[in-house]
């Protein structure tokens, strides 16, 4: 998009080095469960992040997709959750990580969670890559967080801007957005 400024917030190698950490976290907390693992992704914004992340699991596991809307285009979350795919296999009795791109009013995660639950999972693990606490509205279990930042839109890594924007290998703040 013509005109628009981006300032890098969070570095590729310091996104790099955090994922790594948290796979290792993951492998390390159900390498001696012998139940079925499913990692599931957060579409459309987390799939770079799940897609590095889960290089870094040292486990089986399945991969899952679900599909949700909350920004309709806008640069802050319209408080309505949509979802726009669903699950293609059964959860239920598996470990269950859900991988998301970010939390900030907590509306979609504590929609998210309370949807998994109701397909009886043995246990849900949460991941952010992003949490901006300043916009918190509901609390939400937020097990494994990348990074804490202001209440700023960002994007890069995944997030977009009106579906621009997401192939940055960093996470960058757009400067000059009315």
């Amino acid at each position: 998009m013509m005109g628009i400024k981006i300032s890098n917030m969070i570095t590729e190698e310091k996104i790099q080095k955090r994922t790594q950490e948290i796979g290792t976290a993951l492998s390390e907390k159900f390498k001696d469960d012998t139940s079925p693992l499913v990692v599931i992704s957060v579409l459309k914004g987390s799939f770079i992040f799940y897609s590095d992340l889960i290089r870094q699991i040292d486990l089986d596991f399945g991969c899952e997709f679900l599909g949700v809307a909350s920004y309709h285009a806008n640069v802050k979350s319209s408080g309505e959750v949509k979802m726009t795919l669903d699950l293609a296999t059964p959860i239920e009795g598996k470990n269950v990580v859900l991988v998301e791109d970010i939390v900030d009013t907590g509306l979609t995660m504590q929609y998210l969670l309370s949807y998994l639950k109701a397909r009886h999972p043995k246990s849900i693990t949460t991941v952010t890559l992003l949490h901006k606490p300043e916009a918190t509205q509901v609390q939400c279990p937020l097990d494994y967080i990348g990074f804490s930042i202001s209440n700023e839109f960002v994007v890069g890594y995944g997030l977009d801007y009106q579906g621009y924007f997401r192939n940055l290998p960093y996470i960058g703040k757009i400067e000059n957005l009315n």
